[in-house]
């Protein structure tokens, strides 16, 4: 299926498009089903989507779009679409070019929808030199400068970033359940490799199989959403990302899901004892620091 200039011929692919203070119509273009489901915070968003009688829901809004995705798999469960693209209403142009969704959104299969061209120098193993005549410059000394990122690039559509779990130190993103990548895998399956490196798609935007999706209970997707919408202070859960970085494993790996991901009174026990646990390791960490700082003024 491909795109001419005329028209779009549009795709079975369901859309299932996370919305803030957007109107997707673009992306609209490309399906012929679809659900927005609308988190924005400006009325006048909302009404344009209902002038333009579009299919949409509104929700609260939890800072980002996984929540909206594992909502819509536990409802509607039983009836899921064979084929499902999982994007946002801003996708295109931000996620992924125009011109890289246009070879991929009718695809059947598992496919991150990311794509950042201006970083594949960036991300590239070696650089050429500047002048170099590879880049089209004039004759360059033939040396090739390693470039050291904890990030890069695997493909066209896959990015690569060391797992240090770095995002937990933003003042932005409060913690209260995990502040460690690899705790939370290991809460969630049994004896799962700890990675050194995530490979995921920036975003969470994917196109994924209904037998993808059912490889997990609907509870499994409720609980998980208890991680990452409890707060917006000032903005998402540091927990978010950690899912945002874990979503092809969820979708791919073979692990066993531990008991209470499937059961949601006992897995909120079990986050009644994370809760804890990550109090005081930051009281610890707080009390260290003032220590530390008392040190370095006597010095």
């Amino acid at each position: 299926m491909k795109k001419t200039d005329k028209y779009f011929l549009k795709t079975d692919n369901f859309f299932l498009i996370h919305n803030f203070n957007t109107v997707p119509e673009e992306l609209l273009a490309y399906c012929k089903d679809y659900l927005i489901v609308d988190a924005s915070t400006e009325e006048g968003t909302v009404k344009a989507l209902q002038e333009k009688g579009m299919r949409f829901v509104h929700v609260e809004n939890t800072g980002h779009n996984i929540t909206s995705y594992f909502s819509y798999f536990a409802e509607h469960y039983e009836e899921l679409p064979e084929v499902i693209c999982i994007c946002k209403g801003n996708m295109l142009e931000r996620h992924c070019s125009k011109e890289y969704f246009d070879r991929v959104y009718n695809n059947s299969y598992f496919t991150y929808l990311y794509e950042d061209k201006a970083s594949r120098l960036k991300f590239s193993k070696v650089k050429k030199e500047e002048g170099d005549a590879g880049n089209g410059g004039g004759k360059g000394s033939g040396k090739q400068v390693a470039v050291s990122s904890i990030s890069s690039l695997v493909s066209e559509n896959q990015y690569i970033e060391e797992n240090t779990s770095w995002y937990v130190d933003s003042p932005s993103h409060p913690h209260r359940y995990f502040d460690d990548f690899d705790d939370l895998l290991q809460f969630i399956y049994k004896n799962p490799v700890i990675p050194r490196y995530c490979l995921f798609s920036p975003g969470a935007c994917y196109i994924v199989r209904r037998e993808q999706i059912r490889k997990n209970a609907p509870e499994f997707y409720l609980n998980l959403n208890k991680i990452m919408n409890y707060a917006l202070e000032p903005n998402f859960p540091a927990e978010a990302h950690m899912v945002e970085r874990m979503l092809p494993l969820i979708f791919e790996s073979a692990y066993e899901v531990n008991s209470w991901m499937e059961d949601e009174r006992a897995f909120e026990e079990k986050l009644e004892e994370r809760a804890e646990i990550i109090r005081q390791k930051d009281e610890w960490n707080s009390k260290r620091f003032k220590r530390l700082r008392r040190m370095l003024k006597r010095n």
